[in-house]
């Protein structure tokens, strides 16, 4: 089987996900995900009519972020029309398991330049026209009566109650993700993979983290209010069925402690990116340098109605592939969906918490759904190549109780 090597990423700086506040949240998702593929194709230079095919995520398919953002955002780039893309959604997954079936395609022989990728406007999901109508089951109640899938946040909070995780575990590992990230932009360390985004006109609209917030500390985080508790009593959809009763039909003896809120859970913004992937042909070819190789990339399924609970066996599952332990791992990027994911990630494999998410995470810089996967990745190469360390792995918890791992290693 050949090799499929990364060759560069890039990505936008990630803004505040909310209309009238955030810096990209009046921009066409088109718009974002062809800044992140023209920087791509210029710092490469790369003949676009040779890519084989863009594979992008973006988890909220419709209104503007419809009609297959990829192909259309490659357009807009100025992409040559045989450059063709597809989009596909596995909830917040999406970012890695592009690059999963990028880099599959290449080491099957059957393309040779990909580039996968994605863009995901949480400011269009939260506003009237992109608020998703109905749960994850669509509606279907058959489904509902086997599965009760209820919000990730209520499922968050039941997780940390049967795990016995408690707030201030969750608010201590968040106030570290603060610090981390703060100390990762104050080195540069963003610098090597972020572009400036700039708005139809030529003016600059983004050329910075806009999300985090340094000043975060253990007491202001313990002022606040659990965000999910509210929600129990909250009608899932037009049925009047609740989200605790749906928790409780499926945990009925569980008694839920919310400690959930805005300050331990992954920040609402707006973001774009997009990693180069080739064959040893098109690098040679082309006169590039790989910068990593994907070791292994995997997919596994868990509890539906606990939803968050994936990455760890979508870990050993990736760990059990490329034949290694956790010690043959130097970085661990975990998605930060909510604070007892990577708090519970952690505790599971007794990791050293200095080689978890090193620059920050989610709820210190935002989890833009569609492409976070994508800037993990981007993140854990420039990171391991700043240290001089050799492998690093990547996974997050998706919606419906799945998890993607990849495992990238250096050359």
């Amino acid at each position: 089987m050949s090799e499929a090597y990364i060759v560069d990423h890039c990505r936008t700086p990630r803004g505040i996900g909310k209309v009238g506040k955030g810096a990209l949240a009046d921009m066409h998702p088109q718009h974002l995900g062809a800044a992140v593929l023209s920087a791509l194709r210029d710092r490469n230079n790369i003949d676009t009519a040779k890519v084989d095919d863009i594979i992008w995520g973006t988890s909220n398919q419709t209104g503007s972020q419809g009609g297959d953002l990829g192909r259309m955002s490659a357009l807009d780039a100025g992409y040559d029309v045989r450059a063709s893309g597809v989009t596909l959604d596995r909830f917040c997954g999406s970012g890695l398991t592009v690059a999963a079936l990028g880099s599959a395609t290449v080491m099957s022989g059957l393309q040779d330049v990909v580039i996968s990728g994605g863009c995901e406007m949480m400011s269009f999901s939260f506003s009237p026209e992109g608020r998703r109508k109905v749960g994850l089951d669509g509606g279907n109640m058959r489904l509902r009566d086997v599965h009760p899938q209820v919000a990730q946040g209520v499922c968050a909070d039941a997780i940390a109650s049967i795990e016995g995780i408690s707030r201030r575990a969750t608010e201590e590992l968040a106030v570290e993700s603060q610090k981390r990230a703060a100390a990762a932009i104050a080195d540069g360390r963003f610098e090597k993979s972020l572009i400036k985004v700039h708005k139809a006109d030529g003016t600059l609209a983004l050329d910075h983290e806009e999300f985090p917030r340094p000043q975060t500390t253990l007491e202001t985080l313990a002022a606040l209010k659990p965000s999910f508790e509210a929600m129990m009593d909250y009608p899932l959809d037009d049925t009047g069925v609740t989200h605790g009763q749906l928790i409780r039909k499926a945990y009925p003896d569980l008694k839920i402690e919310h400690i959930h809120h805005a300050g331990n859970s992954s920040g609402v913004v707006d973001g774009a990116a997009a990693i180069l992937i080739a064959s040893k042909s098109a690098c040679d070819a082309n006169g590039w340098k790989p910068r990593a190789k994907i070791v292994t990339a995997v997919n596994i399924g868990d509890s539906p109605e606990l939803m968050l609970n994936a990455p760890v066996p979508a870990a050993r599952k990736a760990l059990e592939r490329a034949g290694l332990t956790p010690d043959d791992i130097d970085l661990w990027e975990v998605n930060e969906a909510f604070a007892v994911v990577a708090e519970k990630f952690i505790r599971d494999f007794k990791l050293d918490r200095d080689k978890v998410n090193v620059c920050g995470g989610a709820i210190a810089l935002g989890h833009p759904i569609g492409c976070t996967g994508a800037i993990l990745i981007g993140t854990l190469i420039d990171e391991l190549e700043r240290q001089d360390k050799k492998r690093g792995l990547v996974t997050m918890c998706a919606a419906g109780g799945m998890a993607p791992a990849l495992i990238i290693e250096r050359v």
